[in-house]
């Protein structure tokens, strides 16, 4: 599984040329992103296209079943298309097939939750998510998209990415407009990058990433990288447990949740 450029995908305040025959997945990205039903004037928003042209690749897309009306409510969301996808994708990729029974594994070891994330288009995905039976307070869930500079999953594939994608991503978080902000938030700003920047090279001497309260509060979490092959980072592999819970065994989670990635990536490299 290749790391897209996130150049591919545009950003809301750096517009990048879509070549025509390309918009159709544009506009589907876009809605596949949003995570509930979206109108049609935030796509516009979004996609840089005009109504007209917007409209005649919604009808494409629900003639073929990939988005849907909701509700005749003029709000479009993924379709039923969208479900075979991924349920394809559960069933027969390569990644899910080497990844799913490590994963319940480390949950039946830990007794805590284990997500499977990769990044895509600007954001951090997550592939798979399989909860234990102790309650545990987390955004993290099966298609829903997060940040790519907060928490164990993010900084685990911000350190173990290519340089020329850690650096693109970086200045996507980092690189303010002078016209939006002033100098005293410019200089927060690299401040905030510098200290990052030291903490994914640490994370890179290590071997995997832990965080506390960056992305839920009161959530502790560890991250270990997934390769296919000696370099080529795929996800991440993430266990996430209440801080106060998980205050005793960290050192036992993370010595865990790397040999789980490690196991992941032998598979991988065959």
């Amino acid at each position: 599984m290749p790391i897209p450029d996130p150049a591919s995908i545009p950003q809301k305040d750096e517009p990048v040329i879509i070549a025509a025959s390309e918009r159709v997945l544009q506009v589907l990205t876009c809605i596949a992103r949003q995570g509930q039903p979206v109108p049609v004037r935030e796509l516009v928003s979004l996609t840089g296209l005009p109504q007209s042209t917007l409209y005649r690749h919604l009808l494409v897309l629900k003639k073929w079943g990939w988005v849907q009306e909701h509700a005749n409510s003029g709000l479009y969301e993924p379709g039923p298309l969208a479900v075979q996808l991924a349920h394809g994708f559960d069933q027969h990729s390569w990644l899910m097939q080497a990844a799913s029974q490590e994963i319940g594994q480390l949950v039946q070891r830990s007794g805590e939750s284990v997500g499977l994330l990769c990044y895509l288009h600007g954001q951090v995905v997550c592939l798979d998510m399989q909860e234990s039976q102790q309650a545990l307070r987390c955004s993290f869930a099966k298609g829903r998209a997060h940040g790519t500079v907060r928490g164990a999953s993010a900084k685990a594939l911000l350190a173990f990415s290519s340089a020329e994608l850690r650096q693109s991503l970086l200045d996507q978080n980092f690189l303010g407009q002078s016209a939006q902000h002033d100098q005293h938030d410019q200089h927060n700003r690299r401040d905030q990058r510098e200290v990052l920047e030291l903490e994914l090279a640490d994370i890179q001497r290590r071997g995997y990433a832990t965080s506390e309260n960056e992305v839920d509060q009161g959530v502790w979490g560890v991250s270990a990288p997934v390769f296919a092959g000696r370099t080529q980072l795929v996800a991440t592999l993430t266990l996430m447990a209440p801080a106060q819970r998980s205050s005793l065994r960290q050192q036992e989670f993370i010595s865990m949740t790397r040999a789980a990635a490690d196991r992941i990536s032998r598979v991988l490299q065959f």
